[in-house]
């Protein structure tokens, strides 16, 4: 599979959002990555429902959500309803998770589920048959900008091997750049989040392109 590139909304300036949106789209990322923060799961806020409709009427690639929230069920209807083609939630916050990872794929959206850094590879085992992509945090979640925590290259690993032949996206979201893609990559992610190394940088066509090339430069040759 094809590295995807999706930049996070997150570390983009939203006092220009739909320039920046704009910006991405025409340097290829593949996805746009949109943080959704309660202020309880996590620390902190950021956008909801309301702003992720006006946020996809200047999107031409696919919103991917990433649910950081206490009660994700509760939105997931007016995500769809807002055009977003993805959402990941977090194991630690479904009590049901098969039952919300149901209520998605009714909802015409793919399915995933989103692991902390120190949340087991393990629990995934039982959602394997209802899940589209498995989304893992390289960093504890809530805020941008945060260093890779560099354990989580083997436990992308660890994800691949549990997934076997089963053809699940692996999503990395936290700290990506280009000292850590490649290793990533090779360990068996497939979608690289990037946040602060795509808005951060003046160039982020620049910057997409430098992190494509990771994933060629570990094909042997």
């Amino acid at each position: 599979m094809t590295v995807r590139i999706a930049p996070s909304l997150l570390s983009a300036d939203f006092a220009r959002l739909a320039d920046e949106i704009a910006d991405v789209q025409n340097a290829g990322a593949d996805m746009l990555h949109l943080d959704v923060m309660d202020g309880h799961f996590v620390p902190n806020l950021t956008f909801g429902p309301p702003v992720v409709a006006r946020l996809a009427t200047y999107c031409r690639i696919p919103l991917d959500a990433h649910l950081m929230v206490d009660d994700p069920d509760a939105l997931l209807p007016q995500l769809a309803e807002a055009g977003v083609a993805r959402v990941a939630v977090h194991v630690e916050a479904c009590v049901h998770l098969h039952r919300t990872l149901s209520i998605i794929r009714d909802l015409g959206m793919e399915r995933g589920v989103a692991l902390n850094p120190a949340s087991p590879v393990d629990s995934l085992a039982e959602a394997l048959p209802w899940l589209d992509f498995v989304l893992a945090m390289s960093v504890n979640p809530g805020f941008g900008g945060q260093s890779f925590i560099a354990e989580s290259v083997a436990k992308v690993a660890r994800i691949r091997s549990m997934l076997g032949d089963h053809a699940i996206d692996i999503t990395v979201d936290g700290g990506v750049d280009t000292s850590n893609a490649r290793a990533l990559l090779a360990a068996g992610a497939t979608t690289l989040v990037a946040g602060t190394s795509v808005f951060g940088a003046s160039d982020r066509g620049r910057a997409i392109a430098a992190l494509r090339r990771c994933e060629l430069e570990d094909r042997p040759s």
